[in-house]
């Protein structure tokens, strides 16, 4: 008889490579995999044994409701064995990896939780962004930029009033609202990176500040799913790869990275 097991694993970035070894190992018990609509597919080769589920959820479709996708966690763990939910990312980060737990729980599923790399820090790290540096950034914030009730997080304000980096995860939509904020804290002239599917082959990038991002987001025809960093430090994606004697005023007149 199978033992039902739910556990919840972070797929990582998009770069199939970046999956961590444990997340391997688990994807190779499972018995099911109900996977999200950002994993990459590669990473479902490691589990050929098991039924792969499509249960991902993108702005304007739905395949399964959070409510649908608890239950047929809870009824294939019960028919099958080991129920592996696939997510991009790290689970625990804007994952809802904490209520299927919690509602597998109930039902006396075992659970367990393997981490995956984040998008917040992977993805900027890819195009050289550090979130922090010192003399330059002491902290940084991760923040969701749509709430659950659609509605940009009241933290956003609270960050720009800071020195910190800001990362703002589902906020494409939101840009202009976010830059509003930025300029209103005075930081107009701060630097931004958004970079749209990172880590992965169609990685797009581009850079400006508070002031000129939108423009070049509607110039080089970036969306979502993209990552907005706001810091000080979306300069060090060009200072590591230039000379160090390029004067920083001059960064955002250099050929720009896409």
């Amino acid at each position: 008889m199978y033992k039902p097991k739910l556990t919840v694993l972070g797929a990582g970035p998009g770069d199939p490579e970046l999956m961590t070894l444990k997340g391997i190992n688990t994807l190779q018990n499972a018995n099911v995999v109900l996977y999200d609509a950002l994993i990459n597919r590669e990473l479902l080769e490691y589990a050929p044994n098991a039924v792969h589920i499509f249960v991902g959820k993108r702005k304007g479709f739905h395949r399964y409701t959070q409510n649908e996708i608890n239950e047929l966690i809870v009824e294939k763990a019960q028919k099958f064995g080991h129920v592996v939910r696939l997510k991009g990312g790290d689970p625990f980060i804007f994952g809802r990896g904490a209520e299927e737990i919690a509602y597998a729980k109930q039902y006396g599923l075992e659970t367990e939780v393997v981490s995956g790399i984040t998008s917040a820090i992977a993805v900027p790290a890819s195009v050289g962004i550090p979130l922090t540096k010192r003399g330059i950034s002491e902290s940084f914030w991760v923040i969701t930029g749509t709430t659950s009730q659609r509605k940009l997080s009241k933290d956003v304000a609270l960050a720009a009033q800071s020195s910190a980096t800001v990362v703002i995860l589902m906020g494409m939509s939101k840009l202009q609202e976010i830059t509003s904020l930025f300029t209103i804290a005075g930081k107009r002239t701060t630097p931004v990176s958004i970079i749209q599917n990172g880590t992965t082959d169609i990685e797009k990038s581009v850079f400006g500040t508070v002031e000129s991002i939108v423009d070049k987001v509607a110039e080089k025809n970036i969306g979502a799913p993209a990552i907005i960093v706001i810091g000080e430090v979306v300069q060090e994606a060009f200072t590591s790869s230039h000379s160090q004697s390029v004067p920083t005023k001059n960064l955002f007149s250099l050929k720009e990275v896409i």
